[in-house]
């Protein structure tokens, strides 16, 4: 007979069939929370690429972006950089880093090492650990460490925007293929996104560009002061283009050709530009000036363009100088915005609009000088007519009335008729003389409105010595000089700067000179003229005959000169007396 199976051999058979079920919904169980994940991570993608798109504002849709990002592959850190024009880093967003440490890191990278490994090769790039890769140079100090990387470029209309950068997989693991996956997947949604923004944001700036050209040119035709233009216009261009510094400098000539005079300057470090006049070699609008094209700098702190001029650009970076319009003659001006050191620098986008806005307000200053220089003519022509007709017809009239006059004296018996009628011919005698007078100050007006003013002739004294020294010194003009000094002062102001600017060619073998001429305000405006040399100074028991002629000057005039010896060495010789208007 057949054994009969055991308990045990029971229990097995029995056993099997519910170790391979629970196998199976343990299995069932995975693909499900592996279903449900995946099913979490899709909704989470479309969560994402939906917030995306409805972000219009381009840094808001950045930010975004990064965001969208680290929360999608549980990465600890992101950022996003955004690849200017020069192939380098223009913009970079972080997240994760709290702005206390943004700020202990110092300024954003530009594009070294892996971000730039990224730049030079727009693929996906996924890192175990970051400083095994050839191409690492190592982090900043006050950086925090960071190990598992993965990277993937922006694209918009077929061109890399920028990059997305993620590091540190949270738990201490690693980016999958699934991560590159969905990053690749954010970063075409992101592509879009950013094109629409970037879209929305040029017609809205273009708008905006029109708007202020249109008020800025409608207020030079309607007859507001240029100053007053001038200063809307850096504030208009301020405001669209998010610059710290605006300066504006308009074209002088001088004997050698041309220099620029700051007239106006606004935001950080203003101060420094103010009253400037520059040289166009060596200095950064000069640049602009003689290309007659917008000239751009990524940190004009350090650029080697700029040799010329007293330092001027602590604490700035990014910078754009346009010309203001072109011509024969070389443009009007020029119109500089400099951003604070670590910004972003200027895009293509930023200088095309800004050029065309600086060559209408150019035109719109061209016109205003004509329509000005056609009042001024018909100003003119009326003052001549007003003379002409005086002279042939006022003066002739007069005339023939007084020898009317004389000659009927000689009838008149009674004595006392007689002088009056004497004196009265002696008052028309003496009408006619101040009416001449008056001719005379219509007709010569004009040559007196056209001689140079004390800015213009500062200049020249300036320009004479630029051969003498090697160099062109540095020249600072602030105030109403032209219209609140005498004409007596402004001689001397011109002999104390002639007298020192020839002391120094001669004496004081420096390498720089300043000069300073100023006209303060208050209540009691003076006229301070500064000239400042870097040489030899002022030697022990030397001649001062030059000194001594300037101090009377001063005396005269109830001003002071004085002399002293700045920190760096060298001559400072400042000489000023109070303000006497012409009535």
């Amino acid at each position: 007979m057949p054994e009969e199976p055991s308990a045990a051999t029971d229990r097995g058979a029995l056993g099997l069939p519910d170790l391979r079920l629970d196998q199976l919904l343990e299995e069932l169980q995975s693909r499900l929370d592996a279903a449900r994940g995946t099913r979490d991570r899709v909704h989470s993608l479309l969560e994402a690429v939906l917030t995306v798109g409805r972000e219009l504002d381009l840094d808001q849709a950045l930010q975004q972006i990064v965001e969208s990002a680290v929360s999608l592959v549980d990465a600890r850190y992101g950022a996003l950089g955004v690849i200017g024009d020069d192939g380098m880093l223009a913009k970079f967003l972080t997240t994760g880093m709290t702005p206390e440490q943004v700020e202990r890191i110092g300024p954003f990278p530009t594009g070294h090492g892996i971000l730039g490994e990224l730049i030079r090769h727009p693929e996906p790039l996924r890192l175990r650990d970051i400083a095994e890769h050839v191409a690492s140079v190592g982090f900043p100090a006050n950086h925090p460490p960071m190990h598992s990387f993965l990277g993937v470029p922006i694209r918009v209309r077929g061109e890399v925007f920028g990059n997305l950068y993620l590091t540190e997989k949270r738990g201490g693991g690693q980016f999958d293929a699934e991560d590159e996956s969905v990053l690749q997947t954010l970063a075409v949604a992101a592509g879009v996104a950013i094109d629409n923004a970037r879209l929305y944001r040029e017609a809205r700036l273009r708008e905006r560009w029109l708007t202020a050209s249109g008020e800025i040119t409608s207020r030079l035709l309607s007859g507001a002061s240029e100053h007053d233009v001038l200063a809307e216009l850096v504030q208009a261009s301020l405001g669209l283009v998010e610059a710290d510094l605006g300066v504006i400098a308009l074209a002088l000539p001088t004997a050698a050709g041309a220099e620029l005079a700051v007239q106006l300057a606004e935001g950080v470090g203003a101060e420094e530009h103010r009253g400037l006049l520059l040289p166009l070699e060596g200095t950064f609008m000069g640049a602009a000036f003689t290309a007659q094209a917008p000239v751009t700098s990524n940190d004009v702190a350090n650029d080697v363009r700029i040799t010329a001029g007293p330092p001027r650009w602590q604490g700035l970076g990014a910078a754009v100088a346009v010309p203001m319009g072109s011509g024969p003659k070389g443009p009007r001006g020029v119109l500089m915005l400099a951003r604070r050191a670590g910004l972003y620098p200027f895009a293509a986008a930023d200088v095309a609009p800004l050029k065309s806005f600086a060559d209408q307000a150019a035109l719109a200053l061209e016109l205003a000088a004509r329509r000005s220089d056609a009042e001024q003519l018909a100003l003119l022509e009326d003052h001549d007519r007003i003379a002409r007709d005086l002279h042939d017809l006022a003066i002739q009239r007069i005339f023939a009335t007084g020898m009317t006059l004389q000659s009927a004296q000689r009838f008149i018996t009674h004595p006392q008729a007689a002088d009056r009628v004497g004196r009265a011919v002696e008052d028309l005698d003496e009408t006619v003389k101040i009416i001449r007078t008056s001719i005379f100050g219509l007709r010569s007006r004009a040559s007196a409105q056209e001689s140079a003013g004390l800015r213009a002739r500062l200049v020249d004294v300036v320009s004479r010595f630029i051969p003498t020294f090697g160099f062109t010194p540095s020249l600072r003009l602030e105030g109403l000089l032209d219209t609140d000094v005498s004409a007596e002062i402004a001689e001397d102001v011109l002999a104390v700067v002639e007298e020192a600017l020839s002391n120094a060619s001669r004496h004081a073998a420096a390498k720089a000179v300043e000069v300073s001429a100023k006209v303060t305000g208050g209540t009691a405006p003076e006229v301070v003229v500064t000239v400042t040399d870097n040489g030899v100074g002022l030697p022990e028991g030397g001649r001062r005959s030059g000194l001594v002629n300037l101090a009377e000057r001063a005396a005269k005039n109830g001003g002071t000169l004085e002399t002293e010896t700045p920190a760096g060495g060298g001559t400072r010789l400042v000489w000023r007396v109070p303000v006497l208007t012409e009535p």
